[in-house]
């Protein structure tokens, strides 16, 4: 049975605390575009599934309620920052598996100032990617920057020191992102910034600037995700946009066996679940227009390109610095400013992904309009781990 997504809605991405809102607000808000953009009312929803990562087990339902009181089922999802896409692919599930017909996924996050710590309340060794960091510090030590950029820091020296890869072109996903979220009104900024300027920011963690660095926010992001039927039903054909294939992996051994941060922080998980994706739908990279990828660091973005099959082994730094992943060249990678620049609230980031997708294809994205895009890509990762990538056509 056959998914789409037929209404998309989410909220401006902020930095935390700057806003005079709680974690319902933001989900009236994006659940309430998203019914909008659908034209159908909550009362059509048969169940949801609802990511957060930092809330109360039951803050699916508190958030929801603000939509309607209609007794639906809701899930609560937590995957780390891949939760949002996570509940996503729930959703889907219960449609292609006959359980419903319209299905609410919505993801959101109120966050704290400052850096992602641990995951264990301060003690690394009671924490879920204790294994991860320990792969880390067994290479490179551990420092007292924050942990998250550590390890992908430490990726990216991995990357310079076996491929060659340069300061200026970890640079360049970043001003790259940047450049593009000043089109973007929903992006937490939208300043455009260039590679000398990225390059001159503060340091996080070697190589990696303040500028290559997603940032924390608050923020939610929704998408209706309904049967052939339903799409038939209510007139949605014009606004249906068919979820063609999805797969979800998790670490596996050689996510650990090599020592190297560079597996460590996901990418045979997400050079698997790319390579399922592909298999399931009959397209490869060459038949993408359009990308939104997990740029939590600007390394992430280039394992990314390398695990989708954009471009060889080692060979990510040439790509972005060719400008094959802009506008003008091979694909458009982030046109919404990614999580560098867009931000990064950890369950809603996946659904915001599918919503700027959904955006693209539909020819609705305005100023950052990706010419012709009618197949798009996205992919969303979190350590623990989880990565999720899903492949969205726009229906004939």
């Amino acid at each position: 049975m056959k998914a789409y997504v037929v209404g998309v809605g989410m909220t401006k991405f902020e930095k935390p605390e700057s806003r005079d809102w709680q974690y319902w607000d933001m989900v009236r808000e994006a659940g309430a575009g998203a019914l909008a953009d659908a034209g159908i009312p909550y009362a059509a929803v048969e169940q949801a599934a609802v990511g957060h990562c930092f809330q109360a087990s039951t803050a699916g339902q508190r958030a929801v309620y603000e939509l309607g009181l209609t007794g639906l089922p809701v899930y609560n999802v937590n995957n780390n920052c891949a939760t949002g896409s996570t509940a996503l692919m729930l959703a889907r599930q219960l449609v292609t598996g006959g359980v419903g017909d319209c299905v609410l996924a919505v993801g959101f996050e109120r966050m704290k100032r400052g850096s992602l710590g641990t995951g264990g309340d301060g003690d690394l060794a009671a924490s879920p990617v204790a294994r991860h960091y320990g792969v880390m510090a067994a290479r490179h030590g551990f420092a007292a920057t924050p942990p998250t950029a550590q390890i992908f820091g430490n990726a990216a020296r991995e990357h310079m020191e076996r491929y060659g890869t340069t300061p200026a072109q970890l640079a360049a996903v970043a001003a790259k992102n940047h450049r593009h979220s000043a089109h973007n009104p929903l992006a937490q900024f939208q300043d455009a910034y260039t590679v000398d300027e990225v390059l001159a920011a503060e340091v996080v963690h070697a190589p990696l600037t303040k500028l290559q660095c997603s940032p924390t926010s608050d923020g939610a992001a929704a998408a209706l995700v309904a049967s052939e039927r339903f799409v038939e039903r209510h007139g949605l054909a014009d606004r249906a946009v068919e979820i063609l294939a999805q797969a979800m992996t998790t670490d596996t051994e050689e996510s650990f066996a090599s020592g190297s941060c560079l597996d460590v922080v996901g990418r045979p998980m997400s050079r698997e679940a790319a390579r399922r994706v592909y298999e399931r739908s009959g397209l490869t990279a060459d038949d993408l227009d359009v990308i939104e990828l997990h740029d939590c660091f600007s390394i992430n973005e280039l394992l990314t390109y390398e695990s989708l099959g954009l471009c060889a082994e080692g060979e990510s730094g040439k790509l972005v610095e060719s400008g094959a992943t802009t506008y003008g060249g091979r694909w458009v990678v982030n046109p919404s400013g990614g999580l560098i620049s867009k931000g990064h609230p950890l369950g809603a980031t996946g659904i915001a992904q599918v919503a700027e997708l959904a955006w693209q294809v539909r020819g609705e994205a305005g100023t950052r309009q990706v010419p012709g895009a009618r197949v798009g890509l996205a992919h969303n990762i979190g350590l623990g781990g989880a990565a999720v990538v899903t492949l969205l056509r726009r229906t004939e």
